[in-house]
């Protein structure tokens, strides 16, 4: 039965902490990472609580034993930022960028499939022949 299988939300739970539905899918798929266990168990439960919709992630993020984690963590990563050079920072900044642009591309041309399979017009749409002329 479909009531069996757990809850899972989907981006739009984080859409309205990005603004922006690639980033949005990019804080997904990094919960999706944190719930396999490999940033430590307090992380992965965070994350499994929040993928499973059984809690928010801002409620998430305010759970000292949650926050002290993520602290941690960012701390780590601060310290290891701090010690690139600046054309490294440039680099893995720009790496970013198209990250998220490649993220950005991937969902729209998924939500141009999607409009193509459900019949709707999209800017993927075949021309519809109103310049063709037998004469």
């Amino acid at each position: 039965m479909a009531d069996n299988l757990p809850k899972r939300v989907d981006d739009s739970e984080f859409l309205e902490i990005t603004g922006d539905p690639a980033a949005a899918q990019v804080m997904r798929k990094g919960l999706e990472q944190l719930a396999k266990g490999g940033a430590g168990g307090a992380l992965k439960e965070m994350a499994e609580e929040v993928m499973s919709g059984r809690v928010g992630l801002r409620e998430a993020v305010s759970v000292p034993a949650y926050s002290d984690q993520l602290i941690e963590k960012f701390h780590v990563f601060k310290q290891d930022w701090d010690s690139l050079s600046e054309m490294e920072r440039e680099q893995r900044a720009a790496d970013g960028e198209r990250f998220l642009e490649d993220q950005r591309r991937e969902l729209e041309e998924a939500e141009l499939e999607r409009r193509d399979v459900t019949g709707q017009r999209s800017a993927k749409a075949r021309h519809n022949g109103s310049s063709w002329s037998l004469y």
